[in-house]
């Protein structure tokens, strides 16, 4: 069996990849960064015995997502975890347009031309969408890349219904982590974490007992849960206010 992983030079994709390596998973690791995901081949395929293969690709053109299936359509991957994307915090007025299409572009487009091959020629298995936490708030000062992880858990739960009823063999599940220790931070260009980040391989090994329990949403860890179930009864202002303050704290 092998596993598709997007956005595995780094964070969780790279750690779900590890942890699924240890399960003697074969691997298609996909990023930009080719040293990364090279060091990784061999770590994994000498530590674990199992094949590893990598793609470089830019996902964020859309032409990519086409040749990447086109290019792995032979190993009938079984999972396909759609982890790549990025956010920018800052004021909505201060970030270059450029970086938000660029972010669109990965965060949706890609997820969504991903998820739409490989539903078409996948004969089982489980399609994993990244959201984040933010999917279920509209976050100031993180307004574009909350808005995309909403629209990945809309998109990913109607789907993931439309496969069960039509009893196709294929799930599309979503993940929706909170603040995790990895780069995002970094190349958000944030000073520092909102709130404490859960450790990655928490994350990771939380994601892929979800996949094998084939559960429509997955929330990393108890005080994110806790926060999704009252979100219902915070009024929306009180939730803007609260989200503009937890963001601020970044800058």
């Amino acid at each position: 069996m092998y596993a598709l992983i997007t956005g595995a030079s780094s964070g969780i994709g790279r750690e779900i990849a590890i942890q699924l390596a240890e399960k003697k998973t074969n691997l298609i690791l996909v990023a930009r960064r080719i040293d990364r995901l090279n060091e990784l081949k061999e770590l994994l395929s000498k530590k674990h015995g199992i094949d590893v293969v990598i793609k470089q690709y830019d996902l964020s053109i859309l032409e990519n997502c086409h040749s990447l299936h086109e290019s792995v359509k032979s190993y009938e991957p079984e999972a396909v975890i759609n982890n790549a994307g990025f956010g920018r915090v800052g004021a909505f007025d201060q970030i270059p347009l450029s970086d938000e299409i660029n972010m669109l572009e990965l965060n949706i487009l890609a997820l969504h031309a991903l998820t739409k091959l490989f539903v078409g020629s996948m004969k089982k298995g489980v399609i994993l969408n990244v959201a984040s936490m933010a999917a279920f708030l509209p976050t100031p000062l993180l307004a574009t890349y909350a808005a995309s992880k909403a629209y990945v858990l809309s998109f990913s739960r109607a789907i993931d219904y439309e496969q069960k009823k039509e009893k196709t063999g294929i799930r599309v599940l979503t993940l929706c982590p909170g603040p995790v220790k990895t780069e995002f931070g970094e190349v958000a260009q944030a000073s520092k974490l909102s709130l404490p980040g859960m450790a990655v391989e928490k994350c990771a090994r939380i994601a892929i007992k979800g996949i094998s329990k084939k559960k429509p949403k997955i929330i990393p860890g108890f005080s994110m849960k806790f926060l999704q179930f009252i979100l219902h009864f915070i009024p929306t202002r009180l939730v803007l206010a609260i989200s503009y303050k937890v963001q601020n704290r970044r800058n």
